[in-house]
């Protein structure tokens, strides 16, 4: 797959000030490497179209050669045909996710070096690890870790990370310099041309 994580971009319909098929469209067009359907959340779509919005926007993915990750929902995962699936620490036990699915690309999240040394990290192919800066993408967002927590995680393991959490046009030189990949939600999103703004993220 190549360097996926460089610009991560992870999107469902209640993220998005247009169309989710338009958005995912420009921002492909911008330069993403890759591509999450988290479809979760206040105003989230929820069973048959939710997955019909998958088909149409794994299309989308296939069709330009970005690999396409799903948020945990293994179900999802089988019926989408994903290239990749993202558990987080609450979510899929990935012993369970690495045994099911032995030839995808798996994320897992960590937002603490505590969490990194009770997790089986080395079932992973990457880390999501934030959030970085303060974010309002996630309900659930936990501590901001800084630069410096993002450095710490990624001292402490031999597979790529990449860095989540309020990563915008302002900010993204910070993470590049660690030498992790930014993964966006609503800088892009949320924005009225988004291939403009992974241009600059990038």
């Amino acid at each position: 797959m190549g360097n996926y994580l460089h610009t991560y971009f992870i999107m469902g319909s209640q993220n998005c000030r247009n169309e989710p098929e338009e958005v995912l469209k420009k921002a492909i067009q911008g330069g993403v490497t890759a591509f999450q359907f988290r479809e979760k959340g206040e105003d989230a779509l929820e069973g048959e179209e939710k997955v019909e919005l998958g088909h149409r926007l794994r299309q989308i993915c296939r069709e330009h050669g970005v690999p396409f990750f799903v948020n945990d929902d293994v179900e999802l995962v089988h019926v989408l045909g994903a290239d990749g699936v993202h558990v987080g620490q609450d979510d899929l036990d990935i012993t369970e996710v690495r045994e099911e699915f032995p030839s995808l690309q798996i994320g897992l999240s960590v937002s603490t070096e505590e969490e990194l040394h009770i997790s089986r990290w080395d079932l992973a192919d990457y880390l999501g690890v934030g959030p970085v800066f303060k974010t309002s993408s996630k309900d659930d967002a936990k501590a901001v870790i800084g630069v410096e927590g993002l450095r710490a995680i990624q001292g402490k393991v031999s597979i790529p990370v990449v860095a989540i959490g309020g990563i915008d046009e302002t900010n993204v030189h910070e993470v590049r310099k660690t030498g992790a990949g930014a993964s966006v939600i609503s800088a892009i999103a949320g924005k009225e041309r988004p291939e403009e703004v992974v241009r600059r993220l990038t």
